[in-house]
């Protein structure tokens, strides 16, 4: 069981600066690919950004030149900084890793529970 726990959503003015974390725990062999989706109400979950364990990066265009992924792979921990933020970036965020557990050896796929990101004009 491989968890992932989410953190640093908030209220923030248009054209600030927001940094979300997002932590896996439990019995974790490797990650291979992290990933933050968004959710805005009424409209379907989209891919936000991607990052592999190699560090291979893919962003949706419309964040792209404005939000960065990175992870620290020692601490199990994928981050996404927002910047220049808009006010059509409000939504839920969640973040996904996927990559396999220790022991059994099984293939792993967790969500986060979520965290909201506001930004106001």
């Amino acid at each position: 069981q491989v968890q992932l726990v989410e953190s640093g959503g908030g209220l923030v003015q248009a054209g600030g600066s927001l940094k979300l974390s997002c932590a896996a725990s439990g019995s974790i062999s490797s990650i291979n690919v992290m990933r933050w989706y968004r959710q805005a109400p009424g409209n379907e979950r989209e891919l936000v950004a991607t990052i592999t364990s190699a560090g291979s990066t893919n962003y949706a265009d419309s964040v792209k030149g404005r939000f960065t992924i990175s992870r620290d792979n020692a601490k199990n921990t994928v981050y996404l900084q927002m910047n220049s933020l808009k006010l059509e970036d409000t939504a839920v965020y969640y973040c996904n890793a996927a990559g396999v557990t220790r022991g059994s050896y099984y293939a792993f796929n967790s969500w986060g529970q979520g965290t909201q990101v506001t930004v106001s004009s």
